[in-house]
């Protein structure tokens, strides 16, 4: 495996409200991730990794219990839909088991913290007759899925559905009317939209912000608030939320860069401090989450390109170990996948590694349970790419496996 050894970011103060034009990508910010190259040879990757494992295995971390083979659910952009795989983490063999619902356009699952229920966002112009998306439930059990309900979203092109803590309560991110929408859940049956909100605030880029576009639905650690992010306009939606009526009411809004588009938010384990991937400048913006009002407040700002690009090159996914001390970043047109260390206190990020995703345009990317191996959503390779990961570096080694699926959006370990 080759990958780039990178020194310590160089970090964008905060600014506020400060955004950029969208469709054609800015040049890179002034922190950076430099590119001095290194070589990690696989026999020196497998002989850390394996040592490695026997040490966690002593120490309690590493040594996540998981089945032999476990059942993987991916969300396709295709007229089928969502595809149902067997996992071996002995082999990292990904095996076809057919089409597990048809659904059109699935950009995004999720799973209910019993297991018992997967929820889908399906990006369509209309459905049942009105210019909506789509959100879907079903009942998992057995390996297979069964549908229970679908519901009119709040406006056309779902991207995402965010499921709070409880399971009780699911949010949807409609990208192309920019607008979101709230459904109780009851039993794995959503109820008709209890919340919708449509939003109006635009940034500065004419072929990216020329209207809202809400992308990502999310909620605190505690889940006394709910998350919208809003790539049109440049910032996060902070709602307060009752989880028991699936009600949202405004709670106030992070202002990002102009011109960044605010895609996803993920949350580091210590409980205070989130990740903003933004699209549109391939940058993260760290934050500090205020518990007592919900609000964020920005740390410094990391950017994922180490030169000035004209290619269109945009932020895309987050992840982050269970322990958090290690956290990865996906980045289309460049294709690569970037490995940070984490500090566990403060989320603070150190770079380790740059590694291409094993195809083109890494629309998703994830752990498996024992987060010995990462798999990757190569959207316009028809591939899923599987890396294998050093529990003690971090860094990701390319195992040479791809296994196909038809334009791949979302990956779910079921």
């Amino acid at each position: 495996m080759t990958c780039d050894n990178l020194p310590p970011p160089q970090l964008n103060q905060p600014q506020c409200r400060s955004e950029s034009p969208r469709g054609s990508v800015p040049p890179a910010p002034s922190a950076t991730i430099a590119s001095d190259m290194g070589t990690l040879t696989r026999r020196a990757f497998v002989q850390a990794a394996s040592f490695a494992t026997l040490a966690a295995a002593g120490t309690g971390t590493g040594s996540f219990a998981a089945p032999s083979r476990q059942r993987v659910f991916l969300g396709t952009n295709t007229a089928d839909g969502i595809q149902a795989f067997d996992w071996d983490p002995a082999t990292a063999e990904l095996t076809p088991a057919g089409l597990a619902a048809k659904l059109s356009n699935v950009d995004w699952l999720v799973l209910s913290p019993d297991r018992k229920y997967i929820y889908a966002a399906s990006e369509v112009d209309s459905f049942n007759g009105k210019p909506t998306g789509e959100v879907a439930s079903y009942e998992y059990a057995n390996g297979k899925i069964t549908p229970i309900s679908a519901q009119n979203s709040a406006a056309k092109g779902t991207c995402h559905v965010g499921l709070d803590h409880t399971g009780r309560v699911l949010i949807s991110a409609d990208y192309g009317g920019g607008a979101a929408a709230s459904f109780k859940i009851t039993a794995g049956r959503l109820s008709p939209a209890v919340w919708t909100e449509h939003y109006t605030q635009h940034g500065p880029n004419p072929d990216r912000q020329e209207s809202a576009h809400a992308h990502f639905a999310s909620f605190s650690p505690d889940n006394r608030f709910a998350f919208v992010n809003d790539l049109g306009g440049d910032c996060i939606h902070i709602y307060n939320l009752d989880a028991e009526t699936a009600q949202l009411t405004p709670a106030g809004k992070y202002a990002g860069k102009p011109g960044s588009g605010p895609r996803t938010l993920h949350f580091h384990p210590n409980g205070v401090t989130a990740y903003c991937m933004n699209e549109l400048n391939s940058t993260v913006d760290v934050l500090h989450w205020n518990k007592a009002d919900g609000s964020f407040k920005l740390l410094h700002t990391v950017s994922l390109l180490d030169h000035p690009s004209k290619a269109v090159s945009t932020g895309c996914d987050t992840v982050i170990t269970r322990d958090g001390k290690f956290v990865y970043f996906a980045n289309r047109g460049e294709d690569f996948l970037y490995s940070f260390k984490a500090d566990p206190g403060t989320g603070a990020l150190t770079p380790i590694a740059r590694s291409n995703c094993g195809g083109k345009t890494p629309r998703n990317f994830v752990l498996d349970p024992t987060e010995k191996w990462m798999l990757v959503a190569n959207q316009n390779s028809g591939l899923v790419s599987v890396f294998a990961r050093n529990p003690q570096t971090g860094e990701l080694a390319n195992e040479g496996k791809n296994f196909k699926c038809p334009s791949p959006m979302r990956i779910l370990f079921a």
